[in-house]
């Protein structure tokens, strides 16, 4: 986190990728990022590593384009990973559908983002079921001033990116965001 405390370093950067979760963040800190991201800085993650770093900071969540609320199922839940082909992003193009274990991600989403892959929740019992099925983007992109912001809410196991389209995403949404 200190790294956050140099405005000018940050600056320097052509990405930052914040690995993080359920930390806290002191202004400071947020406005040397999301200065940084807004001069042309890249910033990129996966998981709770960005999207549920700072829980209490909206500021970040206004950058990153998420916040974590639930994974419903908790971990070891299969789900298909389905890619937008609509609009197609050079970060999809030619990536198709597949299936991952793990936890499946809900999260509350800036309706600015760009979605690229979507998963889709299962109706099942509690009070959130009078929802109906529910539809969760998975990977989106979307911009902050002259920055690039990638997301890939996939990572509570490394092992998730051993299937290759996982990992061709995680590749090419980090290069975008690099420029």
């Amino acid at each position: 986190m200190g790294s956050f405390n140099n405005a000018d370093a940050l600056k320097e950067l052509s990405l930052i990728v914040p690995v993080w979760t359920m930390g806290e963040i002191a202004g400071e800190q947020v406005a040397s990022v999301l200065a940084a991201v807004a001069s042309g800085v890249g910033i990129a993650g996966c998981h709770g590593g960005m999207c549920d770093s700072f829980r209490n900071n909206t500021e970040w969540q206004f950058l990153t384009g998420s916040q974590w609320v639930a994974h419903p199922f908790n971990d070891g839940v299969e789900y298909e990973v389905n890619i937008v082909k609509s609009g197609s992003s050079p970060i999809v193009e030619g990536i198709q559908d597949f299936k991952v274990t793990s936890e499946q991600y809900y999260l509350h989403v800036d309706p600015a983002v760009d979605v690229l892959a979507t998963t889709t929740f299962v109706l099942s019992e509690g009070e959130h079921s009078a929802n109906g099925v529910i539809t969760m983007p998975v990977v989106y992109t979307k911009k902050w001033g002259q920055g690039k912001v990638f997301y890939n809410s996939l990572g509570h196991h490394a092992d998730v990116f051993d299937i290759p389209e996982a990992k061709e995403l995680m590749r090419r949404g980090f290069l975008w965001a690099a420029n």
